[in-house]
């Protein structure tokens, strides 16, 4: 069935084709002949109650440096679509958060991916404090001494900000490094909120595999190895993508937190594991379904896309 879907995502002129996980949901939309709405955060608008967006009827295209076709430059009200799809990048900050209490307003006629209030209360960081036993051991805080403590107890650590992105900010402190005092004091300065502070994982050698789950099940996953030069494995900052499967508790971490994904209609959604330890949930624009398809796996766009027309059909 044709839908009108609407992406509220980054400007389209400046994501990397090849490993943007929107693109991919973009040509899977427009293969199965959705008519498809594209507007960024800032042309978002509430007037008298009506929730408006002013952008582009949108054709794309795989061909890097000619991916896309903008057309009929138009004010639509988002509550005449079927689907909204809330893909723009973090930061997680005021700006992002306020998006989601307006789109809120949508539902239950449209259908939001993923669901708003959900995305707002699942902070990356946040949300996976739900799962502690998971976890590497892990303090959040702004205080010195409780680093200081938790670097005396564990040795070697990584300090990164709460609502951090993308691998930005994170350091890794061994013991008896110097630039302890002033790292977490430029921290604390660059960023108003809680730092998370957890112990390094040597196991993030060997990969930081990036798991994607449809509707709370296991979808498709991809290793990603950092340099030899850097601790963070992070595909934008020189990560090597390569094909992977589960371990027997990387399956016992989807199997419990999937539940709960489903539960709060978290449909796509991305974690991260080193080792034996569940590291983040990534629920506001997860990426790594090209690379899944790239190295063999199912096509994730086309899994994700059954499960929206399913939902919508049942709403009508």
């Amino acid at each position: 069935m044709a839908l009108k879907v609407a992406f509220q995502m980054d400007p389209i002129e400046r994501i990397d084709i090849w490993g943007d996980s929107t693109f991919a949901l973009l040509l899977e939309a427009q293969r199965r002949g959705h008519d498809v709405f594209y507007y960024t955060p800032d042309d978002l608008s509430l007037k008298e109650g009506t929730l408006l967006a002013r952008g582009h009827s949108l054709t794309v295209e795989d061909k890097p440096g000619d991916h896309y076709r903008l057309a009929h430059l138009r004010t639509v009200d988002l509550a005449e679509f079927d689907v909204v799809q809330l893909r723009q990048d973090p930061p997680f900050d005021m700006a992002y958060i306020t998006t989601t209490h307006l789109l809120e307003r949508l539902q239950p006629r449209t259908l939001v991916v993923n669901d708003p209030a959900a995305v707002r209360n699942s902070p990356e960081k946040m949300f996976v404090l739900d799962f502690m036993d998971l976890m590497p051991p892990t303090l959040i805080t702004r205080s010195l001494d409780e680093i200081r403590a938790f670097r005396e107890e564990h040795k070697d650590i990584v300090v990164k900000p709460l609502y951090g992105n993308g691998g930005a900010a994170i350091f890794r402190i061994t013991e008896g490094d110097t630039n302890l005092n002033s790292l977490i004091e430029l921290l604390g300065v660059t960023f108003r909120e809680p730092l998370m502070v957890q112990r390094y994982l040597a196991e993030v050698r060997a990969g930081d595999k990036r798991i994607i789950l449809v509707d709370g099940e296991f979808a498709g996953a991809i290793n990603r190895v950092p340099a030899a030069d850097e601790t963070r494995s992070n595909l934008h900052v020189g990560g090597t993508a390569e094909a992977t499967t589960l371990t027997a508790r990387e399956k016992e971490i989807c199997a419990r937190i999937g539940p709960e994904l489903k539960k709060r209609e978290l449909i796509f959604t991305g974690i991260d594991v080193i080792g034996d330890y569940l590291t983040e949930i990534n629920v506001t624009s997860p990426t790594g379904i090209r690379q899944v398809t790239e190295f063999g796996g199912k096509d994730i766009a086309a899994m994700i896309w059954d499960v929206l027309e399913k939902k919508v059909a049942a709403r009508r």
